[in-house]
C-alpha cells in the first residue's frame, strides 16, 4: 500500500499537493477572528479566496485587505505571499537546512521541480542563494521605502510597516496592498515608483538570472559566461517591455494621456508595462483604459514574468523559442539557433504546448465566466477577458468587478490563479501518465495541417 502511494504520489504531484494544502492552511488561518479587524465578518469563501491569490502571488481580491485585516491577518497574508513567491519546497528546505536535516534525494527532486531545474547539481546551493538573496532585497526595499515613507505617515511604525509590506509585494509581485489604494497615493511620487519598479524587475526576470548576475559581480567578470537561459531571458523580458511601453502610449496618447504632461505619460506607461507582465500593483484605476488598451494589457499579461521566478504567464522563453522556431520556420531552417547556441527540440515542443494549454483553457474559462454572469449588469466582456487573463497570468491587475462576480466564477479564478502558480507544465506532468513502451508501431502517414 505504501509502495503503491508513494509511485502515485510522483514529484510533480507532491508540489500539487504542497500548495493545495498551504493554499486552506493560510484561509483557515485569515477565517479565524484574531485576523481580522473588530466588527469585521469575513466568510470563508472570501477567506480562501484571498488565500489562492496570496499563495499564487496574484493578487486578485474580493477585500480590502488594510479594512478587513488585523495587522495578525496580514502577517499571515505576507507569509503566504512569501511561500508562493518563493517557493514552498524552497522555505520548506530551508527551515530543515535551519534544523539541521539533510537534504537526501527526493527533497532535492522536489526543489528542481518547484524551481523548474533540469539537473540535480547545485539544487541546494541554488535554494540557499535563492533564499538569501530574495530576503536582502526586500530588506533592501523595505527600508528604502520605509524610511521615504516618513513623510507620508505619522508614525515611524506606520512608515516602516507599509515600507516592509509594498517591498514583499513589489519583489514576489503579489500585487496585494495595506493602503486600501495599492499605489494610486503615489501616482505622482516618482522615487516611490523607481524603487517599485526596481522590486518588481527583480522579482520577475527569474531567479536563475539575479544567482549569475551575483555570480558575475563576484568574479568581476573574470571567465564568466552567461547562460542561454539567462540571456533569452533578459533580452526577451525587457523587449517585452519596451514594446509594451510603446503600444500602451500609442493607444493612449489622444486619449487617457491627452492632456497629460509627458513625465506623467512616461511614468504612467512605463509603470504599466511592467506591472502587466505578473506585479498587479496600479497607480490609477486601470479600467480609465479604453477597450484597445485593456485588451493589449491582457496580452502582456498572458506572456507573463520569465521561468523559474515569482511572476506566471506562459513566460518570457516560450514567447521566445516560439518566435525563434517561426523565424528558422520562415527562412527555410528545421533548426533553431540563438547567441551560438541550438534550441533543444523536446524546449520547442514543450514552448507550443504551453501556448496550446494556456489560450485552451483562457478561452474556456472566459465561456464560462461569460455563462455565469448572465444577467450581471456590472460585469462586462472585456472585464471577464480581463480578470480571467490576471488570474491565469497570475498578475492581479483588475477592472475592479472581482468582488461582484459569483461563486461560481470566484472558483473558476481560483483554479486559473492555482495553475498559473505551479505552472502549466508542473500541472500537466502531474496528471500524466507513466510512459509504457510500445511493443509495435504502426506505419506513418501524413496528416495536412493548417
Amino acid at each position: 500500500m505504501k509502495k503503491g502511494l508513494e509511485h502515485f504520489m510522483t514529484p510533480f504531484r507532491m508540489i500539487i499537493v504542497s500548495y493545495i494544502l498551504s493554499m486552506f492552511l493560510i484561509s483557515f488561518l485569515l477565517w479565524l477572528p484574531f485576523s481580522q479587524q473588530s466588527g469585521v465578518n469575513l466568510n470563508y469563501m472570501e477567506a480562501l479566496f484571498t488565500s489562492v491569490s496570496a499563495v499564487s502571488v496574484t493578487g486578485l481580491t474580493v477585500i480590502n485587505v488594510s479594512e478587513t485585516l488585523s495587522y495578525t491577518g496580514v502577517f499571515f497574508l505576507a507569509l503566504a505571499m512569501q511561500l508562493g513567491g518563493i517557493g514552498i519546497m524552497s522555505l520548506g528546505t530551508f527551515v530543515w537546512m535551519l534544523f539541521g536535516r539533510k537534504i537526501n534525494l527526493s527533497k532535492r527532486l522536489l526543489i528542481m521541480v518547484d524551481q523548474n531545474q533540469y539537473q540535480f547539481s547545485g539544487m541546494v546551493k541554488l535554494m540557499r542563494g535563492i533564499i538569501l538573496l530574495a530576503l536582502a532585497i526586500e530588506t533592501i526595499g523595505a527600508l528604502i521605502l520605509g524610511t521615504y515613507y516618513l513623510q507620508y505617515f505619522d508614525t515611524p511604525a506606520q512608515a516602516y510597516y507599509q515600507g516592509a509590506f509594498g517591498a514583499l509585494s513589489a519583489f514576489t509581485n503579489a500585487g496585494f496592498d495595506v493602503t486600501g489604494q495599492s499605489l494610486i497615493p503615489f501616482a505622482n511620487d516618482y522615487y516611490v515608483q523607481f524603487i517599485v519598479l526596481l522590486l518588481i524587475f527583480a522579482g520577475a526576470i527569474g531567479f536563475p538570472v539575479l544567482m549569475e548576475v551575483r555570480e558575475y559581480f563576484m568574479t568581476k567578470g573574470n571567465h564568466f559566461k552567461f547562460s542561454l537561459f539567462t540571456k533569452v531571458t533578459v533580452t526577451t523580458y525587457f523587449l517585452v517591455f519596451i514594446f509594451g511601453a510603446l503600444g500602451i502610449w500609442i493607444l493612449e496618447k489622444d486619449m487617457f494621456y491627452e492632456e497629460m504632461a509627458w513625465h506623467q505619460q512616461f511614468f504612467y506607461t512605463i509603470f504599466n508595462s511592467a506591472t502587466a507582465r505578473s506585479a498587479g500593483l496600479s497607480t490609477m484605476d486601470i479600467a480609465d483604459y479604453t477597450m484597445p488598451t485593456m485588451l493589449f494589457i491582457s496580452s502582456l499579461m498572458i506572456i507573463g514574468a520569465s521561468p523559474s521566478s515569482v511572476g506566471g504567464g506562459i513566460r518570457t522563453t516560450t514567447l521566445a523559442v516560439m518566435f525563434l522556431a517561426i523565424r528558422s520556420f520562415a527562412l527555410g531552417k528545421s533548426d533553431v539557433k540563438v547567441f551560438g547556441r541550438e534550441i533543444h527540440p523536446e524546449d520547442k515542443q514543450k514552448a507550443f504546448m504551453v501556448l496550446s494549454f494556456f489560450l485552451f483553457g483562457l478561452f474556456a474559462a472566459v465561456t464560462l465566466i461569460s455563462a455565469f454572469e448572465q444577467g450581471n449588469k456590472n460585469v462586462e466582456l472585456i472585464d471577464i477577458i480581463f480578470e480571467a487573463s490576471s488570474a491565469f497570468g497570475t498578475c492581479g491587475l483588475s477592472t475592479g468587478v472581482t468582488p461582484d462576480l459569483s461563486h461560481s466564477s470566484h472558483i473558476l479564478l481560483m483554479v486559473l490563479m492555482f495553475i498559473g502558480r505551479v505552472g502549466i507544465l508542473v500541472f500537466l506532468f502531474s496528471v500524466k501518465k507513466k510512459e509504457t513502451k510500445s511493443h509495435y508501431k504502426y506505419p506513418t502517414e501524413r496528416m495536412i495541417i493548417g
